[in-house]
């Protein structure tokens, strides 16, 4: 066998022998198996993947994977990817965290690793609410959610996670949720295949602080007339019978539509590949996950990754300067020049 040669894993080999503590019948579960079920299919090293998590319920991920792994602190989690993926370019960095983690104290974090399309994997896990704090309303509870610290309901409008991920020009973002292992699989397989930022919002279920949220989209009985598939070059129809649709009317706005009534041919076809807003309006068709909701990938485009650039930019530096010597530069005088 030879240095390159990767060795056949099972799901075994990458979970770790860490007792796993989530409350019984967390989506967590769910989503954590389906990480472990994939990775032995994606040719890669267990030394070679990283995961790093900031603090919350979802931030206990590194713990349960057989992996290189941080269990950073509250919010950081994308800054701390950010180093490691620079200085360590070959590694496979994902980060790990909640819709409260990612997008509270660490919203700042998340929207500057994907606006400078750093080579990472962010997947948020979206319950609407804090869990590990024992619930509380986080920055996507829906207005007049009930908490602990919202005891009148809240008056905040929510985030729409994939609209912020699209506005901070993230170049891969999609949508999943914890009832369906396929699908999770298969958008975290695009997810690490993808070369940049890639952001994956996973609708998962908390049992114990805000069980049944996503039960209006997710449930079995609703998911033919609830879950919108977005598949690149495909039209956008659901419904048991593909009787529903997504079109877009004269005044370039998205309806959902009845199929025999707008005509086959005026229904939407998806194209993950547009740069000029079609995701963003895509995500804004529902106000929340009790309206027929898209799931899928929203957004893969191909831009310049912050690594390579920053290499390039460092390697012109040498190739004009010669190679440098940090260790004299830090011990040299209080100033220096750069030309």
């Amino acid at each position: 066998m030879t240095e390159t040669t990767v060795p056949v894993t099972t799901r075994k080999d990458w979970s770790s022998d860490q007792e796993v503590r989530w409350c019984p019948g967390c989506g967590d579960y769910s989503i954590l198996a389906a990480v472990q079920f994939l990775m032995p299919e994606l040719d890669v090293r267990r030394e070679d993947v990283v995961f790093v998590s900031g603090i919350g319920c979802a931030a206990r991920f590194p713990y349960y994977m057989n992996t290189y792994g941080m269990h950073s602190i509250h919010g950081r989690a994308a800054a701390i990817a950010t180093g490691l993926a620079m200085a360590r370019p070959e590694l496979k960095v994902f980060v790990v965290g909640g819709d409260g983690d990612m997008l509270s104290i660490g919203g700042n974090h998340l929207i500057h690793v994907l606006r400078r399309n750093i080579d990472v994997t962010v997947l948020m896990f979206n319950n609407q609410i804090y869990g590990l704090t024992k619930g509380q309303y986080s920055p996507t509870s829906e207005v007049g959610k009930v908490t602990k610290s919202s005891p009148y309901g809240s008056i905040e409008t929510p985030f729409n996670p994939i609209s912020v991920a699209l506005g901070a020009e993230a170049t891969f973002v999609a949508r999943t949720h914890d009832m369906d292992r396929q699908h999770m699989m298969e958008v975290f397989r695009r997810a690490y295949e993808h070369r940049g930022a890639a952001f994956v919002e996973i609708y998962q279920n908390c049992n114990v602080f805000n069980d049944g949220a996503f039960e209006p989209l997710t449930g079995k009985a609703n998911r033919d007339d609830m879950i919108i598939p977005l598949v690149h070059g495909q039209p956008i129809r659901f419904g048991a019978d593909q009787e529903k649709g997504v079109a877009m009317g004269t005044d370039g706005r998205l309806r959902i539509v009845d199929v025999a009534k707008a005509g086959a041919d005026n229904i939407l076809v998806h194209d993950e590949q547009h740069d000029r807003g079609l995701g963003f309006m895509l995500s804004r068709l529902a106000k929340g996950p009790h309206e027929p909701t898209p799931i899928g990938v929203f957004r893969a485009v191909q831009y310049p990754e912050y690594g390579e650039e920053v290499g390039r930019q460092i390697a012109t530096a040498q190739e004009r300067n010669g190679p440098g010597d940090l260790a004299a530069l830090l011990r040299s005088g209080a100033t220096w020049r750069v030309d």
